[in-house]
């Protein structure tokens, strides 16, 4: 099993020569286009430029465009041709990273996005993670339900629909096994948005009222009580291959560090290292971060995220453990899009859909005209 790697394990200035041993020329991420400046900024520093970076180390380019961007001419079903802002890209040439983002502000791109996702698997690309791991990812009931033989148990969670008949209040016949306090969050937001404690019933009726709002579809669990903490597993090629630990701020239930959270690099938790096997099996994706809970007794699996967050760590300048699994993921990646071009394999499972098989000869493109947790009842 892969030793986790830590910032003072990581020689920064270690960086491989660039070196491109397939066609693969372009990864592409396809992401909304509705940040406002400052929140442009800010995920530039966090992660974007260093994204960028690092593929241009791995001889690639690191691209980022909106749904819009992605045009397809398929008047000829068998050969359809696809270009990023009117440049031809190919399946051999390009892979495309299709997470699904449904904050409040994309919530107008969501039907885009993944219809642009299957779009992009039929016209044969490779996906990193294919449009049904995208959206089982997105929803956290989805996730539970999909990983529910997982080693480290599910927490218990309850999908609440909100619409115009939420006063109505017909969500509350799943309320009864429910313990409080409870979180209530969106079922498919990210980065600790939206996640509140309910200390009971009517605390439920006064979220859900909010939610409708949006309709905003949430997510009840239990809580699993003050200072619970968070640990995101970075697992690549099957393996854990480091860990963040996130301790929430005293008196927050949520340890996300847009809510105050403390970031900390530990070794991986034994327990945590011997689970990554079954998921590895069971999602069989180059890259993926799975989020567990740890209450201070036992850990709980908590989230699926196909396309999480690599976060840097703070205390040291050269984010080098950063630079390392952002590096080892793009690795992952491309290594996979080689073999999966060798095969001639479609990226979606077998059974599932019938992606078109790419060409090892590509057309030439045409002119211009992708158990219960530890809770109290209160």
């Amino acid at each position: 099993m892969t030793t986790p790697v830590g910032p003072q394990q990581t020689d920064p200035q270690a960086v491989p020569a660039p070196q491109n041993p397939g066609p693969l020329r372009r990864m592409c991420w396809i992401f909304p286009d509705r940040e406002s400046t400052r929140t442009t900024a800010t995920w530039r520093y966090l992660f974007w430029d260093l994204y960028e970076e690092i593929a241009e180390e791995l001889g690639l380019t690191w691209c980022r465009h909106s749904p819009d961007a992605v045009t397809v001419d398929a008047t000829d079903p068998a050969h359809p041709v696809v270009y990023v802002d009117e440049e031809p890209v190919t399946p051999q040439d390009t892979l495309f990273v299709t997470a699904l983002y449904s904050l409040p502000y994309q919530l107008m791109d969501i039907f885009n996005q993944y219809s642009l996702y299957a779009v992009l698997e039929q016209a044969g690309f490779y996906l990193p993670f294919p449009p049904y791991v995208s959206l089982i990812g997105n929803d956290k009931v989805a996730t539970v339900l999909h990983l529910a033989d997982s080693p480290v148990p599910p927490i218990p969670s309850i999908r609440i629909g909100t619409g115009r008949d939420v006063a109505k209040h017909h969500y509350e016949v799943a309320l009864d096994r429910l313990t409080y306090p409870a979180i209530v969050k969106p079922a498919g937001w990210c980065g600790g948005g939206g996640i509140n404690l309910a200390r009971g019933p009517e605390d439920i009726r006064g979220l859900a009222s909010l939610a409708q709002g949006g309709d905003t579809t949430l997510v009840a669990q239990p809580y699993l009580g003050d200072g619970t903490v968070d640990y995101r597993v970075y697992v690549v090629d099957g393996e854990p291959y480091a860990v963040m630990r996130r301790v929430p701020e005293a008196g927050s239930p949520v340890a996300n560090a847009s809510r105050g959270g403390k970031m900390e690099f530990p070794p991986i938790p034994p327990e945590l290292a011997e689970a990554t096997a079954w998921f590895a099996k069971k999602l069989a994706i180059p890259f993926f971060c799975v989020d567990f809970l740890y209450d201070g007794e036992k850990y709980w699996f908590s989230e699926l995220e196909p396309d999480g967050v690599i976060a840097p760590d703070f205390t040291d300048p050269d984010r080098a453990l950063q630079r390392d699994i952002t590096r080892a993921r793009f690795t992952a990646y491309r290594d996979a899009h080689a073999k999966w071009l060798a095969n001639g394999a479609p990226s979606a499972p077998s059974g599932l859909f019938t992606p078109t098989a790419h060409r090892a000869a590509a057309p030439a493109p045409i002119s211009a005209p992708t158990s219960a947790p530890r809770s109290e009842t209160r």
